[in-house]
C-alpha cells in the first residue's frame, strides 16, 4: 500500500500531509530493497544502480553525465568505489545488499521500503550492515520502513517501532519505550530473551513458585503472568527471597553463566556473573532467583 502496489480496503496512506492514494506508485517516488537482493545479473553494479533512472520517460531522464555523477556518488556512499564494473556475481551478499540500497536510492526517494533487507546474511554481516544503514539513513535522511522479525535489527536500528501481530497494531513507540514500557505480554517477548511464569495476584500480592511480591498497580485479582529477562535476576542461597528453583545444567561462556532451572514444574535459563556465583555449584543444588525488573500481566 505504500509502495501503491496494493490498495486499501478503508483509510488513508499519508506522507506528511500528502494523499499517497491519490497518486499513482510511480509519482510516489519510493524506493524498494528486497531480500533477496534482485539485481540484475546481466547488468554491472553501476548500470544496476542507475536503472531507475534510465528508464524513466525521456522528458524526465537526467543527462547522461548527470547518472553517472550519480551513480559514483552513490557507489561512494555505499563503500564499493571502483567496483561499478563488476557483476552482481562478482561482489559478496554484503556487496550485493548495498548495491540494492544504492539503487533504490538513485531515485532520490522521498520513501525507503525494506523487506527483511539482511535475512540471507550471516549474524555478523549483518551487525556491520546495520550500523552502516544507521549511518546512510542518518546522511540522507530519507523516511525508511524496515519489515523484520530480528529485534535486534528493530532496536538497533529505528527511531520508531511498530510491533505487529495478526495484523494488528499492538504498540508504536521509541525503542527504550517498548523495553520500558511493554503493552501487553507478546511484546515484552518480542523485544528480548524473556522468563515467564504462571502465578496468582490475590489482594495486590503476587504468589509464583514460593516467591510472594507485591503486584504492580491494575493488575486484577486471579492468575497472572510473571515475565523478566534471564539477566535481570539475582541468584542466591535456597532459602533467600525469590522464587524456589533447582539447578537442572550450567554452561559458563567466559565471565557469563547461563543457568537452567527448574521453577514452578517449567524450565528457566537466566544468566549470571560467574564471579557471583558459588564455585561448587552442581545440578540438582536448590536456589532462589529473585528478579529485579519483573512485569506483571494478568493471564490470558
Amino acid at each position: 500500500m505504500l509502495a501503491g502496489l496494493e490498495q486499501p480496503d478503508v483509510g488513508d496512506v499519508r506522507l506528511g500531509e500528502e494523499d499517497f492514494l491519490a497518486l499513482s506508485a510511480r509519482k510516489r517516488r519510493v524506493g524498494m530493497v528486497f531480500q533477496q537482493y534482485a539485481l540484475f545479473r546481466h547488468m554491472t553494479v553501476a548500470q544496476n544502480i542507475a536503472f531507475g533512472l534510465t528508464v524513466r520517460p525521456r522528458a524526465e531522464r537526467p543527462a547522461p553525465e548527470d547518472i553517472r555523477r550519480r551513480v559514483e556518488e552513490l557507489l561512494s556512499l555505499i563503500q564499493l568505489e571502483g567496483l561499478g564494473k563488476r557483476y552482481p556475481a562478482q561482489l559478496s551478499g554484503g556487496q550485493r545488499q548495498r548495491v540494492a540500497l544504492a539503487r533504490a536510492l538513485a531515485i532520490e526517494p522521498r520513501m525507503l521500503l525494506l523487506d527483511e533487507p539482511f535475512g540471507a546474511l550471516d549474524t555478523q554481516v549483518r551487525r556491520d550492515l546495520r550500523l552502516w544503514l544507521r549511518e546512510v539513513h542518518d546522511r540522507t535522511q530519507v523516511t525508511t520502513v524496515f519489515v523484520t522479525h530480528d529485534q535486534e535489527e528493530a532496536l538497533d536500528l529505528a527511531d520508531r517501532v511498530a510491533v505487529l501481530r495478526e495484523g494488528k497494531l499492538v504498540q508504536l513507540g521509541a525503542p527504550h519505550e517498548l523495553y520500558d514500557r511493554p503493552a501487553d505480554p507478546f511484546v515484552y517477548q518480542f523485544i528480548g530473551p524473556a522468563c515467564r511464569l504462571t502465578g496468582v495476584v490475590e489482594h495486590g500480592r503476587l504468589r509464583v513458585a514460593g516467591w510472594e511480591a507485591p503486584a504492580p498497580d491494575g493488575v486484577p485479582d486471579g492468575e497472572a503472568l510473571l515475565l523478566f529477562r534471564p539477566g535481570e535476576a539475582e541468584i542466591g542461597p535456597a532459602g533467600s527471597d525469590g522464587l524456589r528453583a533447582e539447578l537442572v545444567s550450567v554452561l559458563r561462556r567466559g565471565l557469563q553463566a547461563r543457568l537452567q532451572c527448574a521453577v514452578g514444574g517449567q524450565l528457566l535459563e537466566v544468566e549470571a556473573d560467574v564471579r557471583m556465583l558459588p564455585q561448587d555449584l552442581a545440578p540438582g543444588t536448590l536456589l532462589t532467583i529473585r528478579p529485579l525488573q519483573p512485569f506483571v500481566y494478568p493471564a490470558g
